[in-house]
């Protein structure tokens, strides 16, 4: 992989828009549970895509990139949540599950091309 490629920019700017969500919700909702786990998993994604990329070797960033696929799985599971329970709008809930899924996808593909399939 190499540096300043896509999914790296990517899941840095999501890393950076669910951050700024969670400022959000901790100041203006003062929501402090769901929250905490939505900035864990949203910025896991790009940690990891930074972990895969200093891998040791295939497998290990083979590995990585199935973390940062999952993360940006359970983000969806949170926000769905945050908006179910009414602290997020319709609005916020679709732009963040149409960010984790372009991640999903983009991830997936990556994940595809590298184990051979």
């Amino acid at each position: 992989m190499k540096q300043d490629n896509v999914i790296q920019i990517k899941s840095y700017d999501f890393a950076v828009k669910v951050v700024k969500l969670y400022q959000y919700l901790v100041e203006e909702k003062r929501e402090y549970v769901l929250s905490k786990q939505l900035v864990r998993c949203g910025t896991s994604v790009g940690a990891n895509v930074e972990e895969a990329i200093g891998g040791q070797s295939k497998k290990d960033f083979v590995a990585k990139l199935s973390i940062s696929y999952k993360e940006a799985r359970e983000v969806k599971f949170w926000v769905r949540l945050l908006y179910d329970t009414g602290y997020l709008s319709l609005t916020q809930k679709n732009q963040f599950i149409d960010d984790a899924e372009e991640l999903i996808r983009i991830l997936a593909q990556i994940l595809k091309t590298s184990k051979g399939e």
